[in-house]
């Protein structure tokens, strides 16, 4: 049975690994063209397979569009939880590194293609738009809290992601929005 979002679920293992490579696909192209400038037969190409068989798994570039995101959002919620994890190493680098994951790897054309698809049609994402975000704030504060304690890792947490996005917006690069964010998540932890 298949959802109006998801096109149609697949049904083996196999199935699943072929959607993944698809939705890899698919966000490739979306961040080389564009969400406008993106074609259903562009991501067919890229992702080797016949444009009636990704309508197949996609209804349409919506929906596409939707779940290559999403599964981009989980990919980097959990790589943000496992270098948080990693308590070995200092906050900051943690935190630094955490934030590359969330935010430095998608500065640049697809960061505003798809700000202003969003903004142009809120509901084009469905509710991850507010749980990868709210997941991902919670992680820092944990991160925090678990350094320096409950009290105040709530709004260092919320003034770190702020800076990240008044930098992401700014930066010309990802070396830029590293070498800024180090110098903040330095100032904010002490």
């Amino acid at each position: 049975m298949s959802s109006p979002d998801a096109g149609h679920a697949p049904s083996t293992v196999a199935d699943t690994g072929r959607r993944t490579a698809v939705l890899e696909s698919a966000m490739a192209t979306f961040e080389r063209f564009g969400y406008r400038k993106t074609t259903m037969e562009e991501v067919a190409r890229a992702a080797r397979i016949s444009r009636p068989g990704l309508y197949f798994l996609f209804s349409s570039k919506e929906t596409l569009f939707r779940a290559a995101v999403g599964q981009a959002l989980e990919r980097d919620l959990t790589a943000v939880e496992q270098v948080l994890a990693d308590r070995g190493r200092p906050l900051a680098e943690r935190l630094v590194e955490a934030f590359d994951q969330w935010a430095g790897r998608y500065i640049g054309p697809l960061a505003r293609d798809a700000a202003a698809v969003i903004e142009d049609n809120p509901g084009i994402l469905g509710e991850v738009v507010e749980t990868a975000p709210r997941r991902f704030e919670e992680l820092i504060t944990e991160a925090i809290s678990a350094e320096s304690g409950r009290e105040g890792a709530l709004p260092v947490a919320q003034t770190m992601i702020s800076t990240s996005i008044g930098l992401k917006h700014q930066a010309a690069s990802r070396e830029f929005y590293l070498e800024r964010l180090t110098i903040a998540v330095g100032l904010l932890l002490h």
